[in-house]
């Protein structure tokens, strides 16, 4: 970006997984395979965000199937009931999955022969089936079959031939920035499919209802997800590594900058912030919905802190600091404004950066050590053109965090905010209570 921040390039790189004809698609053989992965995706979100474009949220190419509407969950479980009550009879009451496809899988064989000698009275699932149950629950908060996280218009369409091809589009993955991570994203989802090719995922879905926004959004909460991820497909028998994945997590989540005070390590980090379109508006031939991206979300985390002696303020609010699993490690999320366009959401708020994030001894009153950090360059600078190479975007993102910017003569220490909804975030555009 001109501000030096990496980013994908917006598109390419869906995953599509199916068969090289209808009747070899895995989706259509065994009815369950798709209910087990939309299924797995609701209940760790990491799948949804780490490895997906900027744009995420409720309108954006990609939403969750919890994103586009509240009842989405309730009615996904009814369709989850359906196909649990018919899968005994398709299978003749035989729990089993045939290892023979795994095999296949696993060493790329032909699988029409051994897949059918294994599968036998599988095949009387009719194939339109999956496309019935499904059809009108992957979709976005508008209908739209095609901008959903799970795309399934060319899985058996009744629209036209080319609609029924038994293909399924994992659209929440975006273009990374080498080969490699590709390879391991495709790895993942490998064995994601062979695991519940055999074994089928019934955990319940989980209704995350704000939590998934609050801490979800967030590099700490997301990677602790994913590393559960990582150890089911390690009981599962698939020997993949959390450490595979550190390039995504780099690349999706740049650190803008850390200071040592007092024992204490502060870090500041990016995070996901879900931007929205916004009403219709009269343009040029048409009409037009611009998409707010003037919010931003970074993550604070604190390690050795001691909250009954310290606390955390950004822009003289205290932040609503979460514990982890480490002792004295704390992150949260601050959701700002970083910049005032002429069309976005409550357009009367001003910008809030450059935010100052202090570290303040409750005891004696007085903030101890700060950082800053600016969303466009500090000195007025108004980058015109791309970084040449990734050591330009680099001096372009260090030029905008500062390793000083505290108030030495604090006198009132900023009272602890409690918002319900979001509680590990703090929303510099809602007033303090």
């Amino acid at each position: 970006m001109l501000d030096g921040r990496h980013t994908g390039t917006g598109g390419g790189n869906h995953l599509v997984l199916g068969g090289p004809t209808p009747s070899d698609s895995p989706f259509l053989r065994q009815p369950d395979l798709l209910k087990s992965l939309v299924g797995y995706w609701l209940n760790h979100p990491s799948l949804s965000y780490l490895f997906s474009s900027v744009f995420v949220g409720p309108t954006s190419q990609a939403p969750r199937v919890d994103e586009t509407r509240a009842d989405a969950v309730y009615e996904l479980e009814i369709a989850f009931s359906l196909l649990k009550g018919s899968g005994a009879e398709w299978r003749g009451g035989n729990p089993k999955r045939d290892t023979a496809i795994l095999a296949v899988l696993g060493h790329g064989r032909d699988a029409r022969g051994i897949g059918n000698a294994g599968w036998g009275e599988r095949e009387t699932c009719p194939p339109w089936l999956v496309d019935r149950i499904f059809r009108n629950l992957l979709v976005d908060v508008t209908g739209n079959t095609h901008r959903s996280e799970f795309c399934i218009d060319k899985l058996y369409s009744p629209d036209s031939a080319t609609g029924r091809l038994g293909l399924v589009e994992f659209r929440s993955f975006e273009m990374p920035p080498h080969a490699r991570m590709s390879l391991a994203q495709q790895l993942l989802v490998r064995a994601l499919v062979a695991w519940f090719w055999r074994e089928p995922y019934e955990e319940r879905p989980i209704r995350w209802g704000t939590r998934l926004h609050d801490r979800f959004l967030l590099p700490y909460f997301l990677q602790q997800d994913f590393g559960y991820v990582i150890n089911d497909l390690k009981r599962a028998g698939y020997p993949i590594e959390a450490e595979w994945f550190a390039p995504q997590f780099e690349f999706r989540f740049p650190a803008c900058g850390a200071v040592s005070y007092e024992g204490i390590d502060i870090e500041l980090r990016q995070a996901i912030e879900p931007w929205y379109v916004l009403g219709e508006e009269p343009g040029g031939g048409g009409t037009t919905r611009f998409v707010d991206s003037s919010v931003e979300r970074i993550q604070v985390r604190a390690q050795g802190l001691v909250p009954e002696r310290f606390a955390l303020a950004c822009n003289g609010r205290r932040l609503p600091l979460q514990p982890t699993a480490t002792h004295g490690d704390f992150v949260c999320g601050v959701r700002f404004r970083a910049w005032q366009p002429p069309h976005c959401l409550h357009p009367t708020i001003p910008v809030h950066t450059p935010l100052i994030v202090e570290l303040i001894d409750i005891a004696a009153k007085s903030a101890v050590g700060g950082c800053t950090y600016y969303v466009a360059h500090p000195g007025g600078r108004n980058y015109e053109t791309f970084p040449v190479n990734s050591n330009e975007a680099e001096a372009r993102r260090r030029a905008r965090f500062y390793p000083i910017g505290h108030t030495p003569d604090l006198q009132v220490v900023p009272p602890v905010e409690e918002n319900p909804d979001f509680p590990a975030t703090l929303d510099l555009r809602r007033k303090a209570d």
